[in-house]
C-alpha cells in the first residue's frame, strides 16, 4: 500500500462510521482509494470468523430458439435449439483478497457445456455458511441449482442467502435497483461497460471475449462486496454473526463486532428491550430479554388482531 492508502486505512480505523466522502474531503485522496481503504480497515478490524461468507456472481449464455418474429409471443419448448448455460462465475470470501473464478473454454461455450466449470462454484457453495449475491433468490441460486441437477451434481450443503437486490428494494426507494445504478449513487465501484456483442462473441468461442467475460464477472463481485458492506447495517434479520463467535459478551449480529454502544429502547406490543448501536458497522440491535417484569406483563392488554 502507498502512504496515502495507509493513511486512509488508519483514518477509517479511528472513524469506522465515517463515509468515503469524509476521507476524500479530509485526506484529499481519490474515491477509489477511500473505498479500498475502508474495506481494508474493516478487514483488519474484523475478528476471525468461523462464518464463511461467500460473495458470488454468475454469467450465462442465452438460449437459441426458433421464433416467428420480434413481436411478443409464447415460445414453445419445442422451439429450443440450444439451452442456456453458465459461461462464467466469480466469487470471493468476504474481506479476503483472493478472487476465485472460472470461465468456459471456447468449445464448451459453443456447445453450452458447463459441467466442468460448475464443479468449482459448487464446491464453494458447499463450504459456505452464508452467500451474498444481487438477485440471488430469483436468479443466481436457482439458475445454479438448475445447472447442477442437469449435470448430476448433488445439492450443496445448506447455506443462508443474503440477496442485496431484495434488501435494497425492502429498505430504499431507489430510482433503479440495478447494482450499477445503486453503486454509482452511493459512490461505490461500478461494473465494466459491455454490450450484448460480448455474449455473441462468447457463444462463437472467441477466447478474448471469454477472457473479457471473466474480467467483467470478477469486477461484479468486487462491486457486490462494496454494496453488501454498505447496506449491511440496514439489513433486518441478517444472519446472526453472534452464532459464529464464542464470546461472553454481546456482539453485533450484522458484522460480529464487539464494539457496541448501549442506549435507547425498542418496544413491541408486550415488551421493552434495551438497544445498542454497533460502533463498527452502525447496525442497531437489541437485547433478547425484556425489561418488563412478569407482573407488569400480566397486566398488559393488546389490541385485537388486524
Amino acid at each position: 500500500m502507498n502512504n496515502l492508502t495507509c493513511t486512509a486505512v488508519e483514518f477509517f480505523k479511528k472513524h469506522p462510521l465515517a463515509s468515503t466522502g469524509d476521507a476524500v474531503q479530509t485526506l484529499g485522496c481519490s474515491g477509489r482509494t477511500a473505498r479500498r481503504a475502508k474495506l481494508k480497515a474493516r478487514r483488519q478490524a474484523t475478528h476471525k470468523l468461523n462464518a464463511r461468507i461467500l460473495l458470488f456472481d454468475i454469467e450465462t449464455i442465452p438460449m437459441e430458439v426458433y421464433v416467428w418474429g420480434l413481436f411478443k409471443q409464447r415460445i414453445s419448448p419445442d422451439n429450443i435449439i440450444k439451452e442456456w448455460s453458465v459461461v462464467s462465475w466469480a466469487a470471493k470470501w468476504l474481506f479476503e483478497n483472493d478472487m476465485l473464478s472460472d470461465v468456459a473454454k471456447p468449445q464448451e461455450a459453443a456447445k453450452r457445456e458447463d459441467g466442468r466449470l460448475l464443479k468449482g462454484i459448487h464446491a464453494l457453495l458447499d463450504e459456505a455458511d452464508i452467500v451474498v449475491a444481487h438477485n440471488a433468490n430469483r436468479f443466481d441460486v436457482r439458475r445454479l441449482n438448475a445447472r447442477f441437477i442437469v449435470n448430476n451434481l448433488p445439492p450443496p450443503r445448506p447455506f443462508q442467502v443474503i440477496d442485496t437486490l431484495r434488501e435494497a428494494k425492502r429498505h430504499f426507494a431507489f430510482s433503479s435497483y440495478k447494482m450499477e445504478s445503486i453503486n454509482t449513487l452511493l459512490g461505490l465501484s461500478g461494473k465494466i461497460k459491455t454490450t450484448f456483442d460480448l455474449w455473441k462473441r462468447c457463444v462463437a468461442g472467441d477466447e478474448s471475449a471469454l477472457a473479457m467475460m471473466q474480467k467483467y464477472n470478477k469486477q461484479d463481485v468486487l462491486a457486490l462486496e462494496e454494496l453488501y458492506v454498505k447496506i449491511r447495517p440496514w439489513i433486518k434479520g441478517h444472519p446472526n454473526m453472534g452464532l459464529f463467535y464464542d464470546k461472553p459478551t454481546t456482539v453485533c449480529p450484522n458484522c460480529g463486532s464487539g464494539k457496541i454502544n448501549w442506549g435507547g429502547e425498542y418496544r413491541t406490543q408486550v415488551g421493552v428491550y434495551d438497544t445498542y448501536r454497533c460502533e463498527s458497522c452502525g447496525a442497531i440491535g437489541r437485547n433478547r430479554k425484556t425489561t418488563v417484569d412478569k407482573k407488569r406483563r400480566e397486566r398488559l392488554g393488546v389490541s385485537v388482531a388486524r
